[in-house]
């Protein structure tokens, strides 16, 4: 009896936990994995190139979890630098193209994995092509910036954008000797957070010399004689000089090549799964990562979230389903960590316009607080915001901004999300303590007591 025949695109975080785990379920005599990568690398932390950009991680290499030789050994047929053009579903083939040498040829399967990723969002603006400006997704979009960066002799860089990208590249750059400025249309930076709460992320970029100019719209890069970005334009008519510019606009899904094939795809053009990450319709058609959208499990809608966590899930249940198992992946509360400077940064579950957007009624409350207990040496304020639903008090969301051991305070109410617990039962959780560790009254506890007593006074 023939092997089966598995084709994976996207040779990432999603792509080479599917077909890592198919193999570990099934040997090659079972199933044949072909694998297709249209960059450099495989298996790498994307969450880590600003980091590596700003000099705390030294080598590239350091990225990357298994290299395309590590997967080779272990039985899967891996073409780095080949993009893959058309997928055929009726005749189950997909069409690549190896990028060096030009050639095209198409693969067989009996089984798909789409793993496509995202791609930087990239205006259409005049002079978005300059050199000098980039997009930073992959490991090759990160060797580009810092190939940019060692060539240019002056110290000036725009960041466009102030969402986790932007602010993690505008504070590398300043690691690098830069002169920052951050661009962007919201009100505040990090417009994951409700602008009350970023405007404490506002106020840090510019104590450690990052100029943050809110409600700016770029309409052009401007170009010097040789085609390399000199400035960034905004509607106002003001011109900020760059030598360098980096978009951290944020990602949307790489689904061309679904489109084309007529597979199903969401608001915001991510592939639409079911609980086992099948394509909806399709029989052996999978996929995961960054080209999918998610149920959001506390606003019952799915939405875009691309965070290497889930990727690495969808990865690992896809693997499952495949290799002959059984795996689901439920969904997401949303949940994601970020830091500038010293300045630690959190949010789960729903926003303010989040829970509007969803039909929701709420409640707010924040509480300013210490990480520590105030004696303790190196105590630092900790803000935590807390949603809660009228009339039900049940937990729709957190944000918290504060010093060295606040961010991950966030796992505590990811898991009471999860669980669609109220603020009450989140107020009667039994939670360590220890002067070095907390507060006697944890923030996230003094928070949800705060959220009790505004949904009892909200009512019906």
């Amino acid at each position: 009896m023939a092997a089966e025949r598995l084709v994976v695109v996207g040779g990432d975080a999603a792509g080479m936990s599917a077909a890592s785990q198919a193999r570990r379920l099934k040997g090659a005599g079972e199933l044949e994995i072909t694998a297709f990568e249209r960059g450099h690398f495989t298996s790498y932390s994307a969450c880590g190139i600003p980091y590596w950009v700003g000099g705390q991680v030294t080598e590239r290499d350091d990225l990357i979890a298994r290299t395309p030789e590590e997967h080779r050994a272990r039985g899967i047929d891996l073409r780095t630098r080949t993009e893959v053009l058309e997928l055929d579903l009726p005749g189950r083939r997909v069409r690549a193209r190896n990028l060096d040498s030009g050639e095209e040829s198409w693969t067989g399967w009996d089984k798909l994995v789409l793993a496509t990723g995202a791609r930087p969002v990239r205006p259409k603006l005049p002079g978005i092509g300059a050199h000098g400006v980039h997009g930073i997704q992959s490991l090759d979009d990160g060797q580009r910036l810092i190939g940019s960066l060692e060539r240019t002799e002056g110290r000036r860089a725009v960041v466009v954008g102030a969402g986790y990208i932007g602010v993690e590249m505008a504070e590398a750059l300043v690691h690098r000797g830069y002169e920052v400025t951050v661009l962007h249309r919201g009100p505040q930076p990090m417009a994951t957070l409700d602008p009350d709460m970023g405007g404490l992320v506002h106020r840090a970029m510019n104590a450690m010399g990052i100029v943050t100019v809110s409600g700016a719209e770029v309409v052009k890069i401007l170009e010097d004689e040789e085609g390399r970005a000199r400035a960034v334009a905004t509607a106002s008519g003001e011109e900020y000089p760059a030598d360098v510019v980096v978009l951290g606009i944020g990602v949307e899904p790489r689904t061309s090549l679904a489109r084309e094939a007529g597979l199903p795809l969401g608001e915001s053009e991510g592939l639409l799964t079911d609980l086992s990450m099948r394509v909806r319709g399709q029989e052996d058609v999978w996929a995961g990562g960054d080209c999918v959208e998610v149920l959001d499990l506390v606003a019952g809608r799915n939405r875009h979230i691309p965070l290497g966590t889930h990727a690495n899930k969808h990865g690992q249940v896809i693997g499952s389903n495949v290799g002959g198992g059984y795996a689901t992946f439920p969904g997401v509360v949303g949940t994601a960590v970020s830091k500038v400077c010293d300045l630690e940064i959190a949010r789960t579950g729903l926003r303010e316009k989040d829970a509007l957007a969803a039909g929701l009624r709420f409640v707010t409350a924040t509480i300013r607080s210490t990480n520590t207990a105030g004696y303790y040496p190196g105590a630092a304020e900790m803000t935590v915001k807390m949603l809660a639903e009228r009339r039900t008090g049940r937990l729709l969301g957190v944000q918290i901004v504060g010093g060295a051991g606040s961010a991950k305070r966030v796992d505590v109410a990811a898991v009471a999300l999860t669980a669609g617990m109220t603020v009450e039962q989140v107020v009667a959780l039994d939670l360590g303590y220890a002067p070095p560790f907390s507060p006697v009254w944890d923030p996230v506890l003094v928070a949800a007591r705060k959220a009790v007593s505004a949904v009892r006074a909200a009512g019906v």
